[in-house]
């Protein structure tokens, strides 16, 4: 835990505005920490977050950082041997530490630490937990890969003993090759399901399951392992070991969602019914996410019914089939979904909901295993439910036409934005479901959709910019060290950084 003599010290984050560092830096703004970072861009909701805490943001990665001379340097994953300021920190043979190692040193040591893990569904079920806890009267700290609408912020710091953490299994940091999680320590371990992603970084799913025996290593005796029972990836990894009591999630198990209906389902625990979620979320992805949710509040000493009673006020995490609007009666929806599996599920709910009407997909595969080309062969079964797909094919390395060819004449793939969004509005008709998913800004392509389908002309995309209270500040090479600017509403096409 931060200590009186601790606060006030200098931290500069680099990678500051990748959704996890963010995290970490608001974190340690509340603890009392001064906090700097730089990043190579400004993305919202996370630039927003660090404007509105007061946290300075440099532009870049120049050497000339240097002159700072912060007491620790905190490292994102995204910073790469080569950098000019990270050259300038290894020669000068600063204090540098990994972002997830800083926050298990500084924040996790005196917490019980709750960690969601899993290729899918980890920000809306540690989203979930954090309000299991919340509306229990338990006050937790959290830091979560996304905004949760009960919190309005992603990142908070309490002097409650429960903490709340998205456990990623990205690697850490360019010198700490591991993923991220086997820093937290959970006392609570949620293994939400295990799939192949992160192509970039991991060979084969193989490599992956080592990773989670890593981090079940890390639970103790006296802890819980909450997990998904159908996923036959996560049974390979309890099967190199296990030191800490599991409980079973999903059909036949012992945390089971029984005759649910759109906006319904009924919880059992051993068999026996404990009561029903009523709530505005869809599809089986999120009764698995809530089943999660609920064995890892009771494990934290929530009642299951107290527990069951709260989802029904769980708000969803922003990006997370959040409706942009609605104009002549088409409804634009936001997802962050950017892997087959999580695009197959999102469409599966929303068709759940929504029944015989017509759903348009629109998805952008930008992140790194979609761009590899890794999961092409799933991609055109994933989006089975749509009507319509429209794919923005402009960088990638393959064929998106050939790819989605099993489609049909329902896919539409185009490397030209403008082109591809007026033939979206040409399709579009009242009573039409747009679902756009991407985990980037995809070029504002929500307010362009809902501008155009209303009538209006379209606008720009927004530029990428970072502006001072003042003048417009002066290229990194001429600013002086130290010199800082305000993040804004910066390009929202460009993604967070990775970490």
């Amino acid at each position: 835990m931060v200590t009186p003599a601790q606060r006030n010290t200098h931290i500069h984050i680099l990678g500051i505005c990748g959704t996890f560092m963010a995290g970490i830096a608001l974190i340690a703004r509340a603890a009392g920490f001064r906090v700097t970072g730089c990043d190579a861009n400004v993305y919202p909701p996370m630039s927003t977050q660090l404007a509105e805490a007061g946290i300075e943001l440099i532009e870049g990665f120049g050497a000339e950082q240097l002159a700072l001379a912060p007491d620790v340097w905190v490292i994102g994953n995204v910073v790469r041997r080569g950098m000019p300021l990270i050259e300038a920190i290894l020669d000068a043979r600063q204090p540098y530490v990994s972002g997830p190692q800083w926050l298990a040193d500084q924040v996790l040591g005196g917490k019980q630490v709750i960690a969601v893990a899993g290729t899918h569904g980890k920000t809306t079920t540690s989203a979930m937990i954090a309000w299991l806890l919340e509306d229990s009267g338990r006050n937790p700290g959290f830091l979560i890969g996304g905004i949760p609408a009960n919190f309005g912020q992603s990142a908070r710091l309490t002097d409650s003993p429960w903490f709340v953490i998205e456990a990623d299994e990205y690697d850490t940091a360019f010198f700490d090759k591991r993923s991220k999680f086997v820093h937290y320590r959970p006392q609570i371990a949620v293994l939400n399901n295990l799939e192949f992603d992160h192509a970039d970084i991991f060979p084969d799913l193989a490599a992956i399951e080592t990773q989670f025996h890593h981090l079940v290593r890390t639970v103790p005796r006296n802890g819980h392992l909450v997990v998904n029972a159908t996923a036959e990836a996560l049974d390979r990894v309890l099967a190199r070991g296990c030191w800490t009591p599991v409980e079973r999630f999903g059909p036949g198990a012992r945390w089971c969602a029984r005759e649910f209906a759109v906006d319904r389902f009924a919880v059992t625990r051993d068999q026996t019914e404990l009561g029903a979620v009523s709530w505005s979320l869809s599809g089986a992805h999120n009764r698995m996410n809530a089943l999660a949710a609920i064995a890892a509040a009771s494990d934290a000493g929530v009642p299951a019914q107290a527990a069951i009673e709260s989802l029904g006020r769980f708000a969803n995490v922003a990006r997370r089939m959040q409706v942009r609007g609605a104009v002549n009666q088409i409804t634009v929806y936001d997802d962050f979904a950017h892997h087959p599996t999580a695009v197959q599920t999102t469409l599966a709910g929303l068709r759940e909901r929504v029944g015989a009407a017509r759903i348009l997909a629109v998805i952008e595969p930008r992140s790194n295993t979609m761009k590899l080309g890794s999961m092409n062969a799933a991609l055109p079964g994933s989006l089975a439910d749509a009507d319509r797909v429209y794919c923005y094919s402009a960088g990638l390395p393959w064929n998106s036409q050939a790819v989605l060819a099993p489609l049909g004449d329902r896919a539409v793939c185009d490397s030209d934005f403008e082109r591809l969004l007026q033939r979206i509005v040409n399709d579009s008709r009242p009573g039409d479901h747009v679902l756009v998913m991407s985990n980037g800004g995809f070029n504002g392509i929500h307010q362009r959709l809902l501008a155009q389908l209303g009538g209006a002309p379209a606008p720009a995309p927004a530029a990428a910019t970072v502006t001072a209270p003042a003048a417009a500040p002066a290229p990194a090479s001429s600013r002086a060290p130290g010199t800082a600017i305000r993040p804004t509403l910066a390009d929202p096409s460009r993604g967070p950084s990775q970490s």
